[in-house]
C-alpha cells in the first residue's frame, strides 16, 4: 500500500466527517469534538484551522482519501495529530503518514498526546521516535469522563 500526505481540499472535508463520526474511533481516540454529529461545528472548525499557521494534509492509501495528519501551535509547543479511518487501523498507514509529516516539519521539539489506553495510536508515536514525557488527566468527549493522557515529546 503507498501512503502518501497532498494538501486538504474541499472535497476531503466529508469524508473526514465520516471517520471523525464513528463512534468506535471517537472512543478509541477519546479527544474529540464536544459534539461528533454537529456537522456545522466541524465545518467552522476546518475553516478555521484551514486558515490558520496549522499545517494540515491529507491522508492517501493507494490514491484513496484515508485521513489526516497535522502539526499545530506555538514554536517549541507544536503538537501532531492524526485521524485514520477504523478500516486502516492496524496496517502501518498511521506510522507512515506520521513518518511523511515529520519530514515535511523538520523543527523539533514536536509534542503529542493519547489517551494512556489507547495501544495503538502509543505504539505508533514511539515507533517514529516520540518518547514519553508526562502524564496528564482531562476530559475526554470520546469517553464523556476525565481519563488519564500520555505527553509524548520527539527531540532532534
Amino acid at each position: 500500500m503507498e501512503i502518501a500526505l497532498r494538501a486538504v481540499e474541499d472535497s476531503d472535508l466529508p469524508v473526514f466527517f465520516r471517520q471523525m463520526s464513528d463512534p468506535e474511533a471517537l472512543r478509541m481516540a477519546a479527544f474529540g469534538p464536544q459534539d461528533p454529529a454537529d456537522r456545522g461545528a466541524f465545518d467552522v472548525r476546518w475553516k478555521r484551522v484551514r486558515d490558520s499557521s496549522f499545517l494540515l494534509r491529507t491522508v492517501l492509501a493507494d490514491g484513496v482519501v484515508v485521513g489526516s495528519a497535522g502539526v499545530y501551535g506555538e514554536p517549541g509547543e507544536r503538537e501532531v495529530t492524526y485521524w485514520i479511518d477504523r478500516a486502516y487501523w492496524g496496517r502501518g498507514v498511521a506510522t507512515a503518514a506520521l513518518r511523511a509529516l515529520l519530514v515535511e516539519v523538520p523543527e523539533r521539539p514536536l509534542y503529542a498526546r493519547a489517551a494512556a489506553d489507547n495501544a495503538g495510536s502509543l505504539r505508533v508515536l514511539e515507533k517514529c521516535g516520540f518518547q514519553e514525557s508526562a502524564r496528564a488527566r482531562g476530559y475526554a468527549n470520546g469517553r464523556g469522563a476525565e481519563i488519564d493522557e500520555v505527553v509524548l515529546r520527539l527531540e532532534g
